[in-house]
């Protein structure tokens, strides 16, 4: 298998059409063959960073990129960025709205479970002009 490479757009502040893209990814991947436990990983980490971008950012773009051997995925959003990394990585740390909170999103666990399902994460944010996260999953 040659590389598959899928583009998602993803609207800023649309709740209702949030974790559609990740969605559609867990079907393609399941067309594709690969491994549930694999899929089950990509998703969560997907729509987690699907959610961030719908919640946090003005939205942005989400690359999927299925190789035989693992599949990165790359979020870019134009956002307000991540004054603090470390701590926006921390469990329960949330700089969600109230209507976020309002609508059951905002638990502060997106970046969290983002580390704990990819194999590999790398986040470059940069205040005031976006976020882009990187992460590989290799394909059990």
């Amino acid at each position: 298998m040659s590389q598959i490479t899928y583009h998602y757009d993803i609207a800023a502040g649309d709740y209702t059409r949030a974790g559609e893209a990740s969605t559609i990814l867990k079907k393609k991947l399941k067309k594709l063959g690969i491994p549930s436990a694999s899929i089950r990983r990509i998703t969560i980490a997907m729509y987690e960073g699907e959610i961030n971008m719908v919640i946090h950012a003005n939205g942005g773009v989400i690359d999927a990129y299925i190789d035989p051997d693992e599949i990165r995925l790359v979020l870019a959003d134009v956002g307000p960025g991540i004054p603090d990394v470390s701590q926006a990585m921390q469990e329960g740390f949330s700089t969600a709205s109230s209507e976020a909170r309002s609508l059951g999103f905002g638990a502060g666990m997106g970046l969290p479970n983002m580390k704990k399902n990819a194999d590999e994460i790398q986040i470059e944010s940069i205040v005031d002009t976006g976020t882009t996260v990187t992460m590989t999953f290799r394909l059990e």
